[in-house]
């Protein structure tokens, strides 16, 4: 029987890599693609970053932030994590039948309230309606153009020693989507959803030596840190007692069987950056608007090869792997 595309192959985790190793990358090879950043730095007289994103998330409407907000962000976050200074965005409507045009008109102002508060420009777009029955709501591509303002950020440039810092509170974006979807009202919990290229600027002002960056969405802050050292003759270790993780956002996610490790964030980044830099890192990150829970939640070691460890606050050690399975599909 011919094998088909599940919800686990948009995940993020280990099927969305599968399908990515065996199946494009080999189709359209080359080296801009095969780096799998978040996004590509092309090569010409002005370096540009260019990259993409597509949108599905359900509900439209979250605690914090909506489609709109979060095809701006996103695409605004991929291209800061690569070094870049997003500038200019195209905006691919794609919508159902029968969406109110009040709906379309709230996404459509909040995306205007976002590119402006990111400092990009919708400078181009296309719009496509389909029957009714045939998409769900409204879903959204946006593309991202800047120039490269931070070069170097590579997997390659991790060293032992290294320590590993997150912007903020991990899980809020995917607490706030399940409990929507599911029909739980609770006014403390909201999406993280903010643009981060100002975030980015701050640590790098503060002189720290970043080594890579990265917005943990889907797939979370586990599968991100494996994609950090996969193939690599180090590892990372996590202290558990480091994570900032809010109590109601664990709450939530252990009565809906969800690991916050995994959820989705998108509006916290997470940097390697050298031993030696950590605490002027944690303070330029703490001092912005973004980043006033920032912490250092571990560090690059040899000691566990390729691997992901959390140090438990029980003295054990928990093996972190890339997510298996969809926790959340269209989450993003």
């Amino acid at each position: 029987m011919d094998e088909i595309i599940t919800l686990d192959y948009g995940s993020g985790g280990k099927k969305t890599a599968s399908l990515i190793d065996k199946l494009i990358v080999p189709a359209f090879c080359n080296p801009a693609l095969s780096a799998l950043g978040d996004g590509a730095v092309l090569a010409g007289s002005a370096r540009l970053v260019f990259s993409t994103d597509s949108f599905v998330v359900n509900p439209l409407f979250f605690p914090g932030g909506d489609i709109g907000k979060l095809s701006v962000c996103g695409t605004v976050n991929d291209i800061a994590m690569c070094g870049g200074d997003p500038k200019y965005l195209s905006l691919a409507l794609i919508i159902e039948e029968g969406v109110p045009m009040n709906v379309l008109s709230l996404v459509i102002a909040s995306i205007k309230a976002a590119a402006e508060a990111a400092g990009v420009v919708i400078v181009t777009g296309d719009t496509k309606v389909v029957e009714r029955g045939k998409a769900d709501g409204i879903y959204i591509n946006t593309s991202g153009v800047g120039f490269l303002k931070y070069p170097g950020l590579a997997p390659e440039m991790i060293q032992d020693g290294d320590a590993v810092l997150i912007s903020g509170t991990i899980g809020d974006h995917g607490a706030a989507v399940m409990l929507a979807r599911n029909g739980i009202s609770d006014g403390e919990i909201t999406s993280d959803c903010a643009p981060l290229n100002t975030l980015v600027d701050a640590l790098f002002e503060s002189g720290a030596a970043v080594r890579i960056l990265r917005d943990p969405t889907r797939g979370g802050v586990a599968t991100t840190l494996n994609e950090f050292i996969e193939g690599a003759g180090r590892g990372i270790e996590l202290e558990e007692t480091a994570l900032p993780i809010r109590a109601d956002v664990q709450a939530a996610c252990d009565i809906l069987g969800f690991d916050p490790l995994y959820c989705a964030n998108e509006g916290k980044l997470i940097a390697i950056v050298s031993g030696e830099t950590a605490q002027a890192a944690l303070s330029a990150l703490r001092k912005h608007p973004l980043g006033g829970n920032a912490a250092v939640i571990g560090r690059v070691s040899g000691r566990y090869p390729g691997r992901v460890v959390m140090n438990t606050a029980f003295g054990g050690g928990r093996v972190l792997q890339k997510l298996a399975g969809a926790q959340l599909p269209r989450i993003c």
